[in-house]
């Protein structure tokens, strides 16, 4: 006997040394990721020449927003569930929202507060005040700036960045990427330079771009991830703005050794700015709840552009969709009604206590009387990596245990929608995975009449 449990020890030893290490988030990663949705302001001049890429010839003249209003904007983004707001500080055209000292091409040229304004200032406050996570958009593709496709241009682009690092408060996301249209000048970026500023004057906020470092674009503009979505690619293998990379992007990669969860972007409008033809194609509560399924749902986190109108507000229609949202989320995600039920600990939604299971070993849940569901959700503590590759869910007929829904990656949340199910028990089975899987959440829900 002794001989036997000795060389199981070693097996359990052996396993546990043959292991690979995996990947896991750094903390402001992890922060990040439990955020949820993120709200994306275009804003520029473009709001006011109903175009979606302005050129750089535009007049500041024509950015007049008289009636901006920088908290009632953040103050309906916190009620409707956004925990951060991104400002296109400086879109293509090359127009800063703020009083850049390198350039005239600002609201300090504009009518605008007689040139006194400072729209990202005005909604750093507003953020701080409300209690909103804060992060700026600086475009590198400027088309009014002339050291653009000149190596001056990187220390210009520099400057800027320093700008806005440092003169308004914490930031928790900057936001690059490689947009440029086919006409424009040939022009070599120094994002590792650009990144190591960031990490310099703002330690504790996540950079975004195709390739990283710490958040990936999820490979379309669409707003939703893949049904399997890792938070681990190989980020030397992508490149920013190029193409041919969407598939990898949206999916991951199982055996990525670079921890870069998706950032999932989309537009409530068919449109990034503002016009008022679109008013009547805005996306419904409906729509946007259907977002968050395939986009937080699937290991990613919704960034959502709600852009203000040449007022400076969010249109009505905008807010409408917002409020209905909420409601359709808070509606459905009322009451777990597994809480309290499993019979293993499972903590309600809060990572860093988990259940940790191996390939094969379910776990059952009895409601002990019957309920009705048609939502799932399952959370990983992702603070010690992504690991379920492929699981079961099922529940009792009275005689025999029927699939629900066999399914990949849970990562960060995972959220399944199906028919109506009424049973007394479910049982969760871990099919296939990179190592034992931590389960820190699981939750059965009653759809919202709304969705």
């Amino acid at each position: 006997m002794k001989k036997q449990l000795s060389l199981l020890l070693l097996a359990v030893s052996f396993y546990t040394c043959a292991a690979q290490p995996l990947p896991k988030p750094a903390p402001r990663q992890l922060e990040w990721q439990q955020m949820e949705t993120t709200a994306f302001l275009h804003f520029t001049v473009n709001t006011f020449t109903d175009k979606e890429w302005g050129d750089g010839t535009e007049s500041p003249s024509i950015f007049n927003p008289v009636d901006f209003d920088a908290k009632k904007i953040v103050r309906i983004l916190k009620e409707t569930g956004f925990r951060q707001v991104i400002i296109t500080a400086k879109h293509h055209d090359g127009f800063c929202l703020w009083p850049s000292k390198y350039t005239s091409h600002s609201v300090k040229s504009s009518p605008w507060k007689n040139g006194k304004g400072d729209v990202v200032r005005e909604i750093a406050d507003a953020c701080r005040e409300y209690g909103v996570k804060f992060g700026f958009y600086l475009s590198p593709w400027d088309r009014h700036e002339p050291s653009y496709g000149t190596a001056a241009y990187n220390a210009y682009y520099k400057n800027q960045l320093r700008e806005l690092l440092t003169n308004y408060g914490e930031v928790y996301e900057v936001w690059f990427d490689g947009a440029k249209g086919k006409d424009a000048k040939d022009m070599e970026y120094d994002f590792k330079g650009y990144w190591q500023m960031v990490r310099e004057l703002q330690p504790k906020a996540v950079l975004f771009s195709d390739a990283g470092p710490d958040v990936r674009w999820v490979g379309n503009e669409k707003g939703f991830a893949g049904l399997t979505c890792w938070s681990t690619i190989n980020a030397s293998s992508v490149g920013i703005g190029k193409a041919g990379q969407e598939k990898y992007l949206n999916e991951g990669d199982p055996n990525g050794t670079d921890w870069v969860a998706a950032e999932a972007d989309v537009s409530i409008r068919k449109g990034w700015f503002y016009h008022a033809k679109e008013d009547s194609t805005v996306r419904t509560g409906q729509a946007l709840a259907d977002l968050y399924y395939r986009s937080v749902g699937r290991n990613s986190l919704l960034l959502l552009n709600i852009p203000p109108n040449p007022k400076g507000l969010l249109g009505a229609q905008d807010v409408k969709s917002l409020v209905d949202f909420r409601n359709i989320l808070d509606e459905t995600f009322k009451l777990n009604l597994a809480s309290g039920k499993a019979d293993k600990k499972l903590v309600d939604e809060q990572l860093g206590t988990y259940v940790t299971l191996n390939d094969k070993e379910p776990i059952t849940i009895d409601f002990k009387q019957p309920v009705s569901f048609d939502r799932a959700m399952f959370q990983e503590n992702i603070a010690d990596g992504q690991r379920n590759e492929e699981a079961l869910l099922e529940y009792w007929d009275g005689a025999a245990w029927q699939k629900i829904e066999q399914f990949t990656t849970i990562g960060y949340k995972r959220l399944l929608r199906f028919p109506l199910v009424k049973t007394t028990r479910v049982r969760f089975t871990v099919l296939k995975a990179k190592q034992p899987v931590q389960l820190a959440a699981i939750g059965f829900y009653k759809a919202s009449g709304k969705e």
